[in-house]
C-alpha cells in the first residue's frame, strides 16, 4: 500500500513503513507542511498493527536541506499562528514502533535535528551535515537541546548547537550521532535490511516496552527504571509471545508473533503510550491511499 501526500511518500509493505521526504526539486527542504504531514504519516504508523518497523529518508539528492528559505529574510522573523519549534508535532520517539533514520543525504539544521529524534541512526560518509541554526540567528530545533545532550554529551552538544558547524558522516559517527556511515548509496539499502529482519525477528509488543522504557529511562532514577522494567517484565511474561520467541529458537524457524504494540498498556512519562499518538490531536491533514 502506498500513502500519498503533498512533501512526502509513505508506503508500507512486509512489516516495514518507509517514509521518503518528497520535495526534491528543493532538496527536501522542511516546511510546516511537511512536518504536520510527517506527524500525521508517524501518527498512522503508531496505530497500524500491520507496520512493524518505521524507516526515514528522503528523495535524492538530500535527506532534508534544513529549512526552506524561500520566504528570504522573513523565513524566521514572522512566525505563523500557532508556531512550535517542535517542528514536528510528534517526535519519533514518541510512537511505538522503532524509527531507523536512513540519512542518505545532506541534512543540515532541522533536517539534522528531526533525524536524531530517530531510535537509530545511520547516515551517508561524504554528505554535510549540522545545525547550523546560530549561523542563521536563531537557534536548534526539534527538542535539540534535550536529545544531542543525552547523545553525545554537554561539550560535543554544545560544540554542535553553539557553533553551528558542519562535518561529514564519518565525524558524525566518531560523534556518535550515528550507528554506522556508509557510503551514500548504500544507506537506505542497511536500514532496510536491518528494518526487515527487526519487522521478522523482534516481537512488536517487546519492542514496544523496551522503546518506551529506553526513553523514558532520560526522565527516571535508577529505582524508576528498575521497577518499570520488572513491571513490563511481568506483562510480557503472560503473553504468548514469551513461549512463542523459546519456541521459535528451539526450532529454528521464524517466530510467529501474535502481539502488537497497540496492546501496550497505558503510562506516564515521556516515553509512555499516553504521550503517544492521540488521533484526537492529530495534524488536520490526512493521507490519500493509492493502492
Amino acid at each position: 500500500m502506498t500513502m500519498r501526500f503533498r512533501t512526502l511518500r509513505l508506503e508500507v509493505g512486509a512489516g516495514v513503513a518507509v517514509v521518503t521526504l518528497n520535495r526534491p526539486e528543493r532538496r527536501n527542504a522542511f516546511t510546516g507542511e511537511m512536518g504536520a504531514e510527517l506527524a500525521a504519516a508517524y501518527g498512522y504508523c503508531d496505530g497500524a498493527d500491520a507496520v512493524r518497523v518505521v524507516v526515514l529518508t528522503g528523495e535524492p539528492p538530500a535527506f532534508c536541506a534544513g529549512a526552506d528559505l524561500g520566504a528570504g529574510d522573513r523565513t524566521f522573523s514572522e512566525p505563523g499562528a500557532g508556531f512550535s519549534a517542535a517542528g514536528v508535532g510528534l517526535p519519533a520517539w514518541r510512537i511505538r514502533k522503532p524509527v531507523i533514520a536512513a540519512v542518505n543525504g545532506h541534512a543540515l539544521g532541522i533536517g539534522l535535528t528531526m533525524a536524531l529524534q530517530a531510535d537509530i541512526c545511520l547516515m551517508a560518509e561524504d554528505a554535510k551535515y549540522g545545525v547550523l541554526q546560530v549561523r542563521r540567528g536563531m537557534i536548534g530545533d526539534a527538542y535539540s537541546h534535550w536529545v544531542l545532550p543525552r547523545l553525545v554529551g554537554v561539550s560535543r552538544a554544545a560544540y554542535l548547537l553553539l557553533t553551528g558547524a558542519t562535518f561529514d558522516g564519518r565525524r558524525a559517527r566518531e560523534m556518535g550521532l550515528c550507528l554506522e556511515a556508509l557510503p551514500n548509496d548504500e544507506v537506505l539499502g542497511a536500514a532496510m535490511e536491518l528494518a526487515r529482519d527487526m519487522a521478522v525477528n523482534a516481537a512488536p509488543l517487546a519492542v514496544a516496552a523496551s522503546k518506551r522504557l529506553l526513553w523514558e529511562s532520560f526522565e527516571s532514577d535508577a529505582g524508576r527504571v528498575g521497577q518499570l522494567e520488572t513491571d513490563l517484565h511481568l506483562m510480557l511474561m503472560g503473553h504468548e509471545d514469551a513461549k512463542e520467541g523459546v519456541r521459535a529458537f528451539q526450532e529454528r524457524r521464524a517466530p510467529k508473533w501474535s502481539g502488537s504494540a497497540s496492546e501496550l498498556p497505558d503510562g506516564d512519562g515521556i516515553g509512555s503510550s499516553t504521550a503517544f499518538f492521540n488521533p484526537e490531536t492529530a495534524p488536520d491533514t490526512e493521507p490519500t491511499p493509492d493502492r
